[in-house]
């Protein structure tokens, strides 16, 4: 069962979604630091929900451009002993990043849209929320990304695997810096699926460090290391 340490989401709604992709952004991203935490995409809250339990001091808000899913966020967060530091907003991060009164944050994170249109949903406000096409490009997410980071900010996303070269080359030409990659297997004979990427607006000569996470072990179970990322998560 998948409970926060200070928070079970059996306290939440019972249709609070809790999905593979969100627990590792949420768990391997670096917050400590930051004191204002912008969660792009926040679906029903979970990200925001960690990074207000991995960070103490932070601000977090969680801004998506469906209103049905910052209801739950609302509901989630308001359940949670973080109530007072989580803010949800129905917005576009295009709408968003472009608000004179806005502010810049330390930390950006994202699981962001990406099925093709070709895997789309029939449901319209889940195809319109989860594709790439559906109005919100890598290339948009991160062009925002960069207009609301403060100097030193840092993006860190979660994408599938094949589209990390191409978001890479996005990232470069907004003048982001990449600090950390972790490639994710589901098994050690299979090849990833997803990546996790972290960049800083602030040049840097320090080696970008490069690793692999595997999901599960030989006998089907989480991994050592997976259980180690989120051993402050799951119960």
């Amino acid at each position: 069962m998948f409970r926060f340490q200070q928070f079970s989401v059996a306290h939440a709604r019972s249709t609070m979604k809790v999905g593979t992709d969100g627990v590792l952004l949420g768990a391997w991203a670096e917050t400590q630091s930051a004191k204002n935490i912008l969660d792009i995409g926040t679906g029903c809250g979970l990200i925001a929900l960690m990074a207000a339990q991995r960070t103490p001091a932070a601000h977090i808000t969680a801004i998506d451009i469906d209103q049905a899913s910052i209801d739950e966020a609302r509901e989630n967060f308001l359940a949670s002993p973080f109530a007072t530091r989580l803010q949800a907003l129905h917005t576009d991060i295009q709408t968003f990043s472009k608000q004179p009164d806005t502010i810049q944050y330390d930390c950006i994170l994202s699981n962001p849209p990406f099925f093709t249109e070709s895997l789309l949903s029939p449901n319209p406000t889940r195809a319109a929320a989860r594709s790439v096409e559906g109005g919100l490009s890598f290339s948009t997410l991160i062009e925002s990304a960069v207009r609301l980071l403060a100097p030193g900010g840092s993006l860190q996303i979660i994408l599938p695997y094949q589209e990390a070269s191409r978001v890479l080359g996005i990232a470069i030409g907004t003048g982001l810096h990449l600090l950390r990659r972790t490639d994710v297997t589901t098994k050690d004979t299979k090849p990833p699926r997803r990546t996790l990427l972290h960049w800083t607006n602030e040049a840097t000569s320090a080696p970008i460090l490069h690793d692999q996470l595997c999901l599960t072990d030989k006998n089907g179970g989480r991994s050592d290391s997976y259980q180690a990322l989120t051993k402050d998560f799951y119960l």
